[in-house]
């Protein structure tokens, strides 16, 4: 398992990203200390949708002022920065990814939001926290990096109090074929977990979920795609997008994920669940 993290995090290492970002951000021409959440918006929620997915998961979830929330793989901490504005929520995010957590403090830092989100470098199959300590917790596009979805069930029910609801929103197998490499998520088959909606059900009744609701967003996430590619193609990639993240391949990586939609051997599902 450790082997497999490592690889993961490595994945997702950019070695210069708040550098990238701060470059960006010149262009846009904000300062390093002068930057608000919205100039962030094109590349902080690494997920198909992006903040309108992060507010449709944020509403079926029934958050509420003050809930305490965790937010598993994190990234540079777009959605839980979400919650603990839009909602309200004391929200902490956990990463495999050391650059992204230090990445997602200094943002945090910079935007005021330090003393409401906090955001620490852990595993989702170890979470570092006692048990009960949070009234929800999400997983936005992070369980294709995980092979074992039983223990990551239990470990999120573990850490949640009697209740909680677990958000899940992740890329998962839709229809039989092979998947095509690199994907956003993984250079090849080697740290790629995607299941299908039947085994994450499996997972949560297991750990002693329920399942509450669940919904297959492929046709929000072509849609997305459709923006995305019509954007650049009119005024080329912008300063602060979900390339920055994704490295030099990202036209590839993308190109492959809308072909494994358009081929409905993938799709982002939805899924809610609630502990027993």
């Amino acid at each position: 398992m450790a082997n497999i993290e490592q690889q993961v995090a490595r994945h997702y290492t950019h070695g210069a990203l708040r550098e990238a970002i701060y470059s960006g951000l010149k262009s846009l021409g904000r300062g390093v200390d002068d930057f608000r959440d919205a100039d962030l918006a094109g590349m902080d929620e690494f997920h198909m949708g992006g903040r309108e997915a992060t507010a449709a998961l944020a509403a079926k979830l029934d958050l509420k002022p003050a809930m305490s929330l965790l937010d598993i793989g994190c990234g540079i901490g777009g959605a839980a920065r979400y919650f603990a504005q839009s909602v309200g929520c004391r929200t902490t995010g956990i990463d495999l990814t050391p650059e992204f957590v230090e990445t997602a403090r200094a943002l945090t830092a910079h935007l005021g939001l330090a003393e409401r989100v906090e955001f620490r470098v852990g595993s989702a199959l170890e979470l570092p926290f006692a048990d009960a300590s949070f009234d929800a917790a999400t997983l936005l596009h992070v369980g294709m990096n995980i092979a074992d979805k039983k223990r990551l069930a239990a470990n999120v029910h573990r850490v949640l109090k009697r209740n909680g609801q677990f958000g899940i929103f992740d890329v998962m197998r839709a229809g039989p074929g092979p998947i095509v490499y690199p994907q956003p998520w993984a250079a090849d088959e080697s740290t790629s977990f995607v299941a299908s909606a039947a085994e994450y059900k499996e997972a949560l009744g297991a750990a002693g979920f329920v399942v509450t609701s669940e919904q297959n967003q492929r046709q929000m996430a072509l849609d997305f795609f459709a923006r995305m590619r019509a954007r650049m193609a009119a005024s080329g990639p912008p300063p602060l997008g979900l390339h920055v993240l994704m490295g030099k391949d990202a036209a590839q990586k993308v190109a492959n994920v809308v072909t494994m939609l358009q081929q409905g051997i993938i799709a982002p599902i939805e899924i809610i669940a609630r502990r027993n």
